[in-house]
């Protein structure tokens, strides 16, 4: 599973899909990917990805959008997929309370395992089942609030919001990542250059010596 990098591409960013089991990443992602959904959509067996390239103003970006499964007994195989990630789509199911109070704990974990500047984005998954629905959608959105996350409830079926919920993490880790270029450029452009010698001089003390001198 190597990483693969078309040359005319500018960017390679990877992220990842956490979540329990059954929550919908699966579908996101293939939706995502692919433009697809499977009503007999299989659990995850490990991590599974797939990319798709993306313009963001005058940038192409490769997308590598990692599927981890939600199982306990994965979690060990799991982890190890978070570093290197510069987003993650933490999701849980509208429709199954228990998925969301599982979400401090994935939130602990990809903070333990993850960059401090990772890019996660909360989702409620299955907004087509309103009908069904044991969360409210004041309750994702405060819980992202407080937690410093965005939030959006998508429908994989519908493809409702799930372009938008990846781009929004994609454009946000184009913002980080160009402002980090920048801030390296302009570090570079500070920094004396071998062989060159900077004097700072204080402007007082030189105006006395010349006196001083043309006496």
């Amino acid at each position: 599973m190597a990483d693969s990098f078309d040359d005319g591409c500018d960017y390679l960013f990877k992220a990842v899909l956490i979540g329990d089991s059954a929550v919908g990443k699966s579908n996101l992602l293939s939706r995502f990917a692919r433009d697809e959904f499977r009503l007999d959509s299989k659990p995850t067996i490990g991590v599974e990805f797939a990319y798709r390239n993306i313009k963001v103003g005058d940038k192409l970006i490769k997308a590598q959008i990692w599927d981890t499964a939600g199982q306990e007994r994965f979690r060990a195989i799991t982890s190890s997929y978070y570093r290197g990630a510069l987003g993650a789509l933490l999701v849980f199911d509208i429709t199954r309370r228990a998925t969301f109070g599982s979400l401090k704990k994935w939130i602990m974990e990809l903070r333990e395992f993850g960059d401090s500047d990772m890019v996660i984005v909360l989702v409620g998954n299955k907004s087509d089942l309103g009908n069904n629905r044991e969360v409210g959608e004041e309750e994702g959105r405060s819980l992202a609030e407080k937690e410093g996350l965005c939030f959006m409830e998508t429908s994989a079926l519908e493809n409702l919001n799930v372009e938008e919920a990846f781009m929004q993490m994609i454009t946000k880790i184009h913002e980080i990542t160009s402002q980090k270029s920048l801030d390296a450029k302009i570090a570079e452009a500070m920094t004396p250059r071998v062989g060159r010698t900077i004097i700072n001089i204080d402007e007082v003390s030189a105006t006395k010596q010349k006196s001083c001198c043309s006496n």
